[in-house]
């Protein structure tokens, strides 16, 4: 998709409504900043809000994608063509995401352990000892807990019985045995428990198309 594009229409449509970027922001309880970056081309609207958006500029959501106002017969072509082209950026920022992860996990494991040598290996009074190891273990708590989360939400697990894809709950996925990104969970679909590998589309690519 063309930020630049989309970001044009956005003003556009904003000024043939009679609307200030202030005036747009406050309908939708966001700052005239977030507007300005829409129409400026440097982000987005958030999938939360854009069918309101839609709403107030009197436009579709596919029309809003494409940037342009669209004739009914391209419409549907233009929608598989959106659908596309956004499972596409889904994948690729989930695979961004889970790059992330591995350098939180890395990152969390070098500070737990880097602060055990120091309290271990510099003389200091043992209180000391104690806040640097208690610190350590602390931040690195928190970057695994991020670190999980991210892979909770980045992506799917897949069934080994019915092949269904699916985002668990973080606290099945927390509790759960595992080894790396492979999981012993219950699938929702089937019920029946199994090793599910995380994948990052939704769906099956099928190899013969």
């Amino acid at each position: 998709m063309d930020q630049i594009k989309i970001g044009k229409f956005i003003a556009e449509r904003r000024r043939e409504r009679k609307l200030t970027q202030a005036q747009l922001g406050e309908l939708l309880s966001i700052t005239d900043r977030a507007v300005s970056k829409w129409e400026r081309g440097l982000s987005l609207p958030d999938s939360s809000i854009m069918v309101k958006l839609c709403e107030i500029l009197e436009i579709t959501v596919n029309e809003l994608l494409c940037g342009e106002k669209i004739e009914m017969p391209e419409n549907e072509k233009m929608i598989n063509e959106n659908i596309i082209e956004l499972l596409k950026q889904k994948e690729r920022a989930d695979r961004s995401l889970l790059f992330l992860e591995i350098i939180i996990g890395v990152m969390s494991t070098i500070l737990l352990l880097g602060s055990t040598l120091i309290a271990g290996l510099i003389q200091m009074p043992d209180w000391q000892r104690i806040v640097i190891i208690a610190c350590g273990f602390a931040v690195s708590i928190v970057g695994i807990v991020f670190a999980l989360r991210i892979e909770q939400i980045a992506g799917y697990y897949e069934c080994k019985h019915c092949g269904h894809r699916y985002v668990p709950a973080y606290k099945n996925m927390l509790f759960a045995m595992h080894f790396g990104r492979t999981r012993f969970m219950k699938c929702p679909k089937c019920g029946k428990m199994s090793w599910q590998k995380k994948v990052i589309s939704k769906e099956p690519i099928n190899a013969d198309k």
